[in-house]
């Protein structure tokens, strides 16, 4: 095990893996004092050897390591990709490229919902995983024996898992099925945190667009004040507390003051008046600008029995191709097809479609069948008379 915590260091390092197919690399971070993530540890290995980036070392420069990331003929390996990309993303504005997502890939070829690293690399590597240091504090200093031989291990099984799983997908043909995954990873806008965007995390009790207004203007005050001062969300404004001020619009300190959740002192501060003026300007929109209310899904009577055979389709069909339900279609897109053929829903595009997307349209329309014999649940393919 190599802990790299100087640029001379990492940079002989990564010089060594930009010649290498791929890399593994998984992260440490620590966020739960502050809005953006700490970046503490970047674990990598490559074929022939592994190390542990102390990225919080005094005077490292981390150029070399943004370099190999950002390296084209070096395909960068993780699992649960997301948070780990985000990271990259915040601190050089690239996204790591190009990648694979152990995760997805196990979701496609068999290994059930959301895969964890620990199952993966038990059944794929043949690893145990001590996760007695899952939970530690990445930021503290000196990381203990345990701590780095834990860091290293999600990146050292995971080279025999990502060669298990890509031969697998190579096998079954699923390579560009998991490709197509990886373009939403691989998208910026999946990562940029635009504040005026920020209300859709949360829950309208309304759907009238001067509420919906008072929501989205509110909820971008507390974004760009947890990002300008680098804390949680929830000590600025608890998602409770925005929804209180968009339903009662106060204009005034004293009506701020009466909501429930904000600090003594906090509607007469700089704060509560930067929100008071997010408040005036939802109020004062033109009913031209006021955000649209999403469009409700109304199900038709008497769909309820489509639903449910689109449901048993959908699991017989990932059963028999050994994908996880879970990345085809969730319950209320299965309802959105039933009740609608151009249904917007990624089971009716690229390799969804051709696996389910396809299938379900035609028994919706009376052109399959489902059947039992004895314990087994067949797909029966109707002539076109009988439609």
């Amino acid at each position: 095990m190599e802990l790299i915590a100087d640029t001379a260091a990492l940079a002989a390092f990564t010089e060594r893996h930009h010649g290498a197919g791929y890399i593994t690399v998984d992260t440490e971070f620590m966020r739960d004092r502050t809005y953006w993530p700490v970046l503490c540890l970047v674990q990598i290995a490559g074929p022939e050897d592994a190390a542990v980036i102390d990225t919080l070392a005094p005077g490292i420069d981390l150029a070399p390591l943004f370099k190999l990331m950002a390296d084209p003929a070096v395909l960068k390996v993780f699992h649960a990709a997301r948070q780990d990309v985000e990271i990259f993303f915040h601190l050089t504005g690239q996204i790591p490229t190009p990648i694979v997502d152990t995760q997805v890939a196990a979701m496609v070829c068999g290994f059930g919902d959301a895969v964890s690293y620990e199952n993966l690399a038990g059944k794929l590597a043949g690893a145990r995983i001590d996760k007695s240091s899952r939970f530690t504090d990445w930021s503290h200093r000196p990381l203990t024996e345990r701590q780095l031989h834990y860091a290293l291990s999600d990146v050292t099984h995971l080279r025999l898992a990502y060669e298990k799983l890509a031969r697998r997908m190579e096998k079954t043909g699923r390579t560009g099925w998991v490709a197509e995954e990886m373009a939403i990873l691989t998208d910026p806008d999946t990562y940029r945190l635009v504040p005026s965007e920020a209300w859709h995390r949360l829950k309208p009790r309304s759907d009238k667009p001067r509420f919906l207004a008072l929501l989205r203007e509110v909820a971008a005050w507390r974004e760009e004040e947890a990002q300008r001062r680098d804390q949680p969300r929830s000590r600025i404004a608890k998602d409770e507390t925005l929804t209180e001020i968009a339903a009662h619009a106060p204009i005034t300190p004293e009506e701020l003051g009466r909501c429930r959740g904000l600090s003594k002192g906090f509607a007469e501060s700089r704060q509560g008046q930067a929100l008071l003026a997010a408040v005036k300007r939802a109020l004062e929109l033109p009913e031209d600008d006021l955000p649209t209310p999403p469009p409700r899904l109304d199900t038709p009577p008497g769909v309820g029995p489509l639903v449910d055979l689109l449901r048993v389709l959908l699991k017989m069909r990932c059963e028999t191709h050994q994908v996880a339900q879970k990345l085809v279609a969730s319950a209320s897109e299965l309802e959105r097809i039933a009740a609608d053929d151009n249904a917007p829903v990624p089971a009716m595009a690229g390799w969804r479609r051709e696996l389910f997307g396809a299938d379900a349209l035609a028994l919706k329309h009376g052109r399959l069948a489902l059947t039992a014999s004895g314990k087994e649940v067949k797909i029966v393919s109707l002539p076109q008379a009988a439609q």
